[in-house]
């Protein structure tokens, strides 16, 4: 039957019903189309099918002094530029600091973007020692911080990894330095490692015998890279009269001290906040000309596969893990 035998009332039901339908094949169609879109976005996105496989350098006009395939240590604080911390000179302790690997993602990002004024070229350096400039950096600031001047004596409590780039840059500095844990075969680690003048093990009265091997002067500089409140609270008792101390380590709670003694000593007292431009250029330059090593801090490798399997052994004391580089 034609349309035009139909009845008007008809032939305007069916042509409703051919929109319908039509409207309904169009929607179909195009959630689809959106369907498979969306599947090979997110394919291509999971097995990088269409990522251009970028070198890790930058490409930046702006990168003074730098050219592409130059080996860099990133500087990880992002500092405002404007705060009073910044306008001070200190932008380590900007109020509104971000950190690679804190704030940001880090070591662990496929790609990271890093302006180009955080970056510091570390020419003669290998891979391994570029990878421990940061962290040494962390105690270079600490000891510029105390000022420890030469022939004085120092004492660095604590013997992880902070604290052994502290006791090489009190060295350095040409101090006498008495390396303190609680651990022996970290206190062997320094005395081989580090040439430490003393190493004493944290048990007991072991005030005492930082007295004995100062004379009962005490040092003039302590600096404290544990974090443990027990340890940080004892401090205040092991510095020389009109010395300093320095908490490298962080604790999250109340420290307490006599203040008799206190004011009797004079004692100044100040903490240390990560590292500036200054102190990694100094790390990566007492690198190269052989009064600091971040090789010695390396004692364990794995390759990215392997690191799942390895990871809970590296947290275990006695894996005696200082630092761990994981290999791509």
């Amino acid at each position: 039957m034609a349309l035009q035998d139909l009845t008007p009332q008809l032939r305007t039901r069916l042509s409703r019903m051919e929109r319908a339908v039509g409207w309904f094949v169009a929607l179909a169609m195009g959630l689809l189309a959106f369907g498979f879109v969306y599947y090979v976005y997110h394919t291509a996105q999971n097995k990088g099918w269409f990522l251009t496989k970028a070198p890790y350098y930058t490409y930046s006009d702006r990168a003074t002094g730098l050219k592409v395939g130059d080996p860099v240590v990133i500087l990880p604080y992002l500092e405002c530029g404007k705060c009073i911390a910044c306008r001070q000179g200190k932008p380590n302790c900007c109020m509104s600091l971000k950190v690679y690997g804190v704030h940001l993602d880090g070591g662990m990002a496929e790609y990271l973007s890093v302006p180009t004024d955080h970056l510091i070229k570390a020419e003669k350096l290998s891979f391994d020692e570029m990878a421990m400039v940061e962290c040494l950096s962390i105690g270079a600031h600490a000891v510029f911080r105390a000022q420890i001047q030469p022939g004085t004596t120092a004492m660095v409590i604590g013997a992880g990894p902070i604290g052994l780039g502290a006791m090489q840059f009190a060295k350095a500095a040409g101090a006498k330095v008495i390396a303190a844990d609680t651990v022996p075969e970290r206190l062997q680690f320094c005395r081989d490692h580090i040439h430490v003048d003393h190493a004493i093990q944290v048990k007991g009265d072991w005030a005492k015998e930082v007295e004995a091997v100062t004379n009962k002067e005490y040092p003039l500089a302590v600096l404290d890279a544990t974090g443990n409140l027990q340890s940080m609270n004892c401090a205040f008792n092991l510095v020389a009269h009109g010395g300093t101390l320095v908490f490298v380590g962080l604790v999250k709670e109340n420290i307490s001290f006599s203040d008799p003694d206190f004011h009797r000593h004079e004692l100044t007292v100040m903490s240390s906040r990560n590292a500036t431009r200054r102190d990694l250029e100094h790390v990566i330059e007492s690198i190269r000309n052989g009064k600091a090593s971040g090789k010695i801090l390396i004692t364990h490798r794995a390759k990215m596969d392997e690191v799942i399997a390895r990871f809970e052994s590296w947290l275990q004391p006695e894996t005696g893990v200082v630092k761990a580089i994981i290999e791509m």
